[in-house]
């Protein structure tokens, strides 16, 4: 089974930019579509992007779609997920999980995930 790291969330201003990248071991992550989620504090986990075996499909949840770009590298073994025009909305932790559609493959594949913040 793959396991996840998350990392490159931060601090920001509403309007700036970061890059998330989720690193995997144990298992090539090109044996999976892979997804980003997230989870804002007292909210449920939210959909937010995914991405096909190769990177040549790519989707996105309605409140990310134009502002943030799923990739990813399967010789480096990582997703990345690059973050523009951020709102405060968008602060949460994100994490990233093989997925079947829009949904995650099980919660065993859960990391710690990243914290993202966004400031007005």
């Amino acid at each position: 089974q793959v396991q996840l790291v998350e990392s490159g969330g931060g601090l920001v201003q509403a309007g700036g930019s970061l890059r998330l990248s989720c690193a995997a071991s144990g298992r090539t992550v090109s044996s999976y579509y892979m997804g980003w989620f997230r989870q804002a504090p007292g909210k449920e986990r939210e959909f937010v992007a995914g991405i096909s075996y190769s990177g040549g499909s790519t989707y996105y949840g309605d409140s990310v779609k134009g502002r943030f770009t799923i990739s990813r590298d399967n010789v480096k073994n990582t997703v990345y997920l690059q973050m523009s025009s951020l709102k405060p909305e968008d602060t949460a932790v994100y994490y990233c999980a093989p997925v079947n559609g829009r949904s995650p493959m099980g919660s065993s594949y859960w990391g710690q995930g990243t914290q993202v913040t966004v400031s007005s």
